[in-house]
């Protein structure tokens, strides 16, 4: 019978790496290489996308009291009654659907229905820019 002991702590820190693990490690690397440029142009794409579309500009509740800043560069601020951006984060906008992350990483979404945004139970209306009618 042959029993078998876990090395100690010090003993694991003085393996030489596998060529496996070197092989694994070389692999995971260059995917990851290769791989960014291709979501760096997808998001740069979406952003100049983003520019013109109809759905920038402020978002604002009823009463005032949420207003949403959604801007050209795939960010958002929203505002909360004398707060001003109480909550910052990025946006995307497929077909009438938007998808919000903020800063904390904090998850929510809503849909453009007939010029109007339902997000969160609350209904947004788009205010024209200053100066443009």
């Amino acid at each position: 019978m042959t029993s078998q002991t876990t090395p100690s702590p010090a003993a694991c820190k003085r393996r030489k790496p596998t060529r496996r693990g070197l092989l694994s490690l070389g692999l995971l690397a260059l995917g990851t290489a290769l791989a960014a440029p291709h979501r760096a142009h997808a998001r740069s794409s979406k952003e100049s996308d983003m520019t013109t579309h109809p759905y920038l500009g402020m978002w604002v509740t009823g009463d005032g009291h949420v207003r949403h800043q959604l801007l050209p560069n795939g960010r958002y601020d929203e505002a909360r009654g004398s707060r001003e951006s109480a909550y910052r984060g990025r946006y995307v906008i497929e077909g009438n659907h938007i998808e919000y992350v903020d800063d904390t990483g904090f998850t929510a979404d809503g849909d453009f229905i007939d010029g109007v945004l339902h997000h969160g139970g609350m209904v947004l209306r788009r205010v024209a820019p200053t100066g443009t009618r």
